[in-house]
């Protein structure tokens, strides 16, 4: 019985998400657009996370914590920036891509303009939705995270990391867009490097952020849909517009 069951569920879970893949496909087909469909995953790095960790060791009076062996951290090695999962591992920049898809099955769309679906909004906060976007010979990461900045407040943030440094991320654009019952609000801004720390990109609200309210208007039976593009550009400008 315990079989049958856990084979039903997951026979439900497929077909509501072809259902969903298939009216994105019906309502973003004419413009030519792929579409990810993106199921919410609850984090578990809620918990103080190495960014927090590493910036609170840098304050006047506080001391990093001791190590519990005297290795020598190879500085050219980055930690693991998924935001879902506090993950130990540690490799080098070039190998980032294939740990986020083999350990922990982060999708990957190529295009110059594809239409993330991120399906469950009504879903409790904290919530993440991501996937990684091959562009222009590049890859990028695409965080959107339901988050309570108030308490009882939930708020979604949205923002592109490169996977790749800061030097490179300044000759990128980044586009997001919401469109709906005819109503269109846009951001583009400079896509921060995965060195940096999503978190802090999300404290410091340097990304699209939409209340409650306003997620609503532009979502539809629960799936909110965000057309990106991503460009080259010499020309850095950070803009929000209704």
């Amino acid at each position: 019985m315990l079989f049958f069951t856990q084979c039903f569920g997951a026979v439900l879970d497929l077909i509501h998400l072809r259902f969903q893949h298939y009216k994105a496909k019906r309502v973003f087909s004419a413009a030519g657009q792929l579409v990810c469909v993106v199921n919410p995953t609850h984090s578990l790095k809620y918990a103080p996370t190495r960014c927090a960790a590493a910036q609170a060791s840098t304050e006047p009076g506080i001391l990093p914590p001791c190590p519990h062996h005297e290795a020598v951290h190879d500085p050219q090695l980055v930690p693991c920036m998924c935001p879902l999962f506090s993950c130990p591992w540690e490799g080098h920049l070039e190998v980032v891509v294939s740990h986020l898809r083999q350990t922990h099955r982060i999708s990957i769309l190529q295009g110059a303009e594809i239409v993330f679906l991120a399906t469950d909004m009504h879903l409790p906060a904290p919530t993440d939705w991501i996937i990684m976007h091959s562009c222009l010979g590049h890859q990028f990461l695409l965080v959107l995270r339901k988050q309570e900045k108030y308490e009882g407040h939930p708020q979604f943030f949205a923002t592109m990391m490169l996977i790749g440094t800061p030097t490179q991320a300044n000759n990128f654009t980044y586009r997001l867009e919401l469109n709906r019952n005819q109503r269109r609000l846009k951001w583009e801004a400079t896509p921060r490097s995965i060195l940096e720390c999503v978190d802090s990109v999300i404290s410091d609200g340097d990304c699209l952020v939409l209340n409650t309210s306003l997620a609503q208007l532009f979502s539809d039976n629960g799936s909110l849909a965000i057309g990106i593009a991503i460009t080259t550009s010499k020309v850095h400008s950070s803009e929000a517009e209704i």
